[in-house]
């Protein structure tokens, strides 16, 4: 053990799961502000890639500003068109050129050539999530990264020798367990843009999930943007609404014994023929604009029952930006004291770094316990901030996790 500045104590308060009313959100794949988040954190991952393959260490760089201008469009049964293009703003900080130096000389330069990476991402994201949408003509992206400093690489260690410190005061929250209504409303867009939305192609991967819990009832609220090419009529659209309603029912199922409501599309005015349909299934390519780090939190959920950070996650550098890093770590500890120390009900754990201070040593690391009933905090507290400073003891996996695409951040 440690002497790591780590606090336990009760909550104050009930569980989330006892409280009278929940809300919980989820804006999916293809909300505006989740492609600026996708595509932040893809530009991010293939700049730290292309910094490791070329120099062997990852530069100073950001790429959490990104921005989306919505275009307009003309959707119609059986397939219409993109009218003006979405346009979308790669925005931050990147080093663009480094030089190495040995005993006070410079031995060799490199230029690295970061708006064309951005782009190159970009157009990947794209291809991979957005089948419906062509980049390049549907999408215009522009790139514009400020020119970073190399010397700020020594605030990330040396060669990975030294634990990086961190680069802001700022902090990070994560909880655990999820609620059910959480479960349910995660997994409800995970597998509506999942498997289900693989086999009927007309579901658009715009979908936007919003759960309200009052006592026992559940009321799931879907927005799913349907798309035009694979539907050839009102009716033909009203059936694909019906399938995806009895699909998340079926699903909310699998997590509670609650009663739940399940409402897809509810601003349709079938009467007037007006009815979310569009042409590329996302929002954005009419009115809805976007911008990175308004949507979903690290966990991929907006929680206002819950403690949350502001901080944009997606596009921040992995290797000592706390705003990435204390998110991602908070809601990785709340999951593992919850997985090895029997009889808490919920845990919050808040993460506060001081700048330029070790990024695995915070300021106050701070759990807050709803413990089972007979079970006193003083009973665990020993064996929670065990796990805790283990967690902090492993906090650069985190970089190379992130790297990896293996730790979503929105």
């Amino acid at each position: 053990m440690t002497d790591r500045n780590v606090r336990v104590a009760q909550a104050a308060g009930e569980a989330v799961e006892d409280q009278e009313v929940e809300i919980v959100e989820r804006k999916g794949l293809g909300h505006p502000d989740s492609i600026c988040d996708g595509i932040a954190e893809h530009v991010s991952q293939a700049l730290a890639r292309a910094y490791l393959d070329r120099v062997g260490k990852v530069l100073h760089y950001n790429t959490d500003e990104t921005q989306l201008v919505a275009g307009s469009a003309a959707p119609a049964y059986g397939g219409g068109e993109v009218v003006e293009p979405i346009y979308l703003l790669i925005t931050g900080r990147a080093t663009k050129e480094y030089a190495e130096i040995e005993n006070g000389d410079v031995v060799c330069r490199h230029r690295i050539p970061t708006e064309t990476i951005a782009l190159e991402a970009a157009r990947d994201y794209f291809e991979t999530h957005f089948p419906e949408l062509d980049f390049g003509t549907e999408v215009v992206c522009d790139v514009k990264l400020g020119e970073g400093s190399g010397d700020l690489q020594q605030v990330f260690g040396e060669d990975g020798k030294q634990v990086p410190k961190a680069n802001d005061t700022s902090f990070g929250v994560g909880h655990a367990p999820l609620t059910e209504t959480e479960q349910i409303v995660l997994n409800a867009e995970r597998e509506l843009n999942g498997a289900f939305g693989a086999d009927q192609p007309e579901v658009g991967q715009d979908v936007k999930v919003m759960g309200k819990r009052e006592g026992d009832r559940i009321d799931v609220t879907v927005a799913v943007a349907m798309v035009d090419a694979y539907l050839d009529s009102l009716a033909a659209y009203d059936d694909a609404v019906d399938e995806v309603r009895a699909f998340v029912a079926d699903l909310a199922a699998d997590y509670t014994d609650r009663e739940v409501n399940v409402y897809v599309n509810t601003a349709d005015d079938y009467d007037h023929g007006s009815v979310y349909l569009t042409t590329t299934g996302t929002s954005a390519e009419q009115g809805d604009d976007g911008s990175v780090g308004r949507g979903n939190r690290a966990n991929g959920l907006i929680t206002p029952n819950r403690s949350m950070s502001m901080e944009a996650t997606s596009g921040k550098n992995p290797v000592n930006h706390i705003g990435k890093i204390y998110n991602l770590l908070s809601t990785e500890i709340a999951e593992a004291v919850v997985s090895e120390v029997d009889g808490i009900r919920e845990i919050r754990v808040r993460l506060l770094s001081q700048i330029g201070q070790p990024i695995d040593d915070p300021h106050v690391a701070d759990a807050s316990l709803v413990t089972e009933e007979g079970v006193d905090v003083a009973d665990i507290e020993a064996e929670v901030t065990a796990v805790i400073d283990e967690q902090l003891s492993d906090v650069t996996s985190v970089t190379e996790r992130v790297i990896d695409g293996d730790l979503s951040t929105f």
